[in-house]
């Protein structure tokens, strides 16, 4: 990928620059979903780099967790930025002073609990099977009822850890969403996992994202390009990225709002409900599940408002093996033999993060700098030279390194007050294709 500017004109007087660049929350008339549901009682946990807890958009919203590193620090730091992204696009509830929250990132379901689980720190840890699926457990084991993983395996499947891990979550009544993969390939693992929501991202304009994996295995779509999100290691506090890790923790929120209208209904018919309530919004000629689309691109509103009937309490999308269910939680509160047994495993995936491919930082006070960040969610391409049966997994191409450019540029392409983008979230039928 080559660097590019994600933004097409310098900063214009506005309430609050940072929010209004956040496109998702026009397209899905989250004002008037916020009346509905806001997630309120609802703990998501993000599986990831830990969350900043200081940041402002997030003070309040992030529980205490727990670092599966062995760092044995603190889940409430992040060094990375990525798992603060995820936090704040899921439950981030904006900051202001004597305004109310007119400024920062607000994500979905600001008003959900986000439980940090630190299972790596930098772009080079490797996020061992061993050591996320403890975190899954531990998740469950800590009452959380819907679990985000934006990351994916870089080569092979997943492990039976984190098989029977996703399984034990399953069989606790918890909602699994995974990020397909960003290098356009096969649905990644652990996506790919049955009864795991598996994500794929598109655009502003609802058209699939090129670089976002495709397959049988797919369930849903959601915005995954030009996402601002907090990020802490940046001066500004802000970056805007693609990704289907993204689109991941906007189908997490998402889920989190249908579980806070609807407490009474099982993950399954959770699932159930974010699949009804999809669309193709005008992409004719799909039949669900399309390998691209897969029942459509989510729709928050409608997933908390369409009268959907309950259906089965399994969902549409299965579950893994039950037997493989039956095992304690090795995470639960007090108990450190995850870790323990985590650090004792040898066998490991090299996972980063579904990091968004293009990034570009929000510097506020009138100076913006463009910032492209990899978010390099790797597909399961299969094992590749050197993968798991020939010794350690050979490097992944599709992971840029981070390139930066000044903001604005010497001469704007575009003036302030432009007319705003039209909304083709609006403008189509329901779901096609049921």
């Amino acid at each position: 990928m080559t660097g590019a500017l994600l933004l097409t004109s310098a900063p214009t007087a506005s309430a609050d620059y940072v929010r209004d660049q956040q496109w998702v929350l026009d397209v899905f008339t989250m004002q008037d979903t916020w009346a509905e549901s806001q997630g309120e009682g609802v703990t998501v946990a993000v599986v990831d780099s830990g969350v900043d807890a200081s940041h402002p958009d997030l003070a309040g919203q992030v529980l205490k967790g727990k670092d599966f590193t062995d760092s044995g620090g603190n889940a409430q730091e992040d060094v990375l930025g990525h798992g603060t992204g995820m936090a704040s696009i899921i439950a981030g509830h904006g900051h202001g002073h004597g305004k109310g929250n007119t400024s920062g990132v607000m994500g979905l379901a600001p008003k959900a609990k986000i439980l940090p689980l630190r299972t790596l720190r930098t772009e080079e840890d490797r996020n061992a099977d061993e050591t996320w699926a403890a975190a899954v457990r531990y998740a469950v084991d800590q009452g959380a009822k819907v679990i985000n993983l934006s990351f994916s395996n870089d080569y092979g499947k997943t492990l039976s850890d984190g098989r029977e891990a996703i399984a034990y979550a399953q069989a606790r009544d918890v909602v699994v969403v995974a990020g397909a993969g960003n290098n356009g390939g096969d649905i990644s693992y652990p996506a790919a996992l049955p009864g795991v929501v598996a994500v794929g991202a598109v655009d502003k304009d609802a058209n699939l994202w090129d670089n976002s994996n495709t397959g049988k295995e797919l369930t849903i779509t959601a915005p995954g390009v030009d996402i601002l999100s907090a990020d802490p290691t940046r001066s500004s506090g802000y970056a805007v990225a693609s990704g289907t890790s993204d689109a991941t923790a906007y189908v997490s929120a998402t889920a989190a709002l249908v579980r806070a209208k609807y407490p009474d209904l099982t993950a399954g018919q959770v699932i159930n409900r974010l699949i009804k309530s999809a669309s193709f919004l005008g992409h004719k000629g799909l039949k669900a599940p399309d390998e691209g689309y897969g029942y459509g691109i989510i729709r928050p509103n409608k997933a908390v408002t369409m009268d959907i009937p309950k259906g089965p309490k399994e969902g549409p999308l299965g579950k893994l093996p039950s037997q493989a269910s039956s095992k304690a939680g090795s995470g639960s509160a007090g108990n450190d033999d995850s870790s323990t047994r985590a650090k004792k495993k040898s066998s490991s995936i090299s996972l980063p993060l579904v990091l968004g491919g293009i990034a570009a930082v929000v510097v506020l006070g009138g100076i913006i700098f463009a910032v492209v960040r990899s978010r390099g969610n790797r597909g399961d391409g299969g094992p590749g030279p050197g993968g798991p049966n020939g010794g350690p997994p050979a490097p992944s191409m599709d992971y840029p390194p981070r390139q930066s450019h000044a903001w604005p540029p010497p001469h704007p392409t575009a003036a302030p007050g432009q007319a705003q983008h039209p909304n083709p979230y609006t403008s189509h039928p329901p779901h096609q294709g049921q």
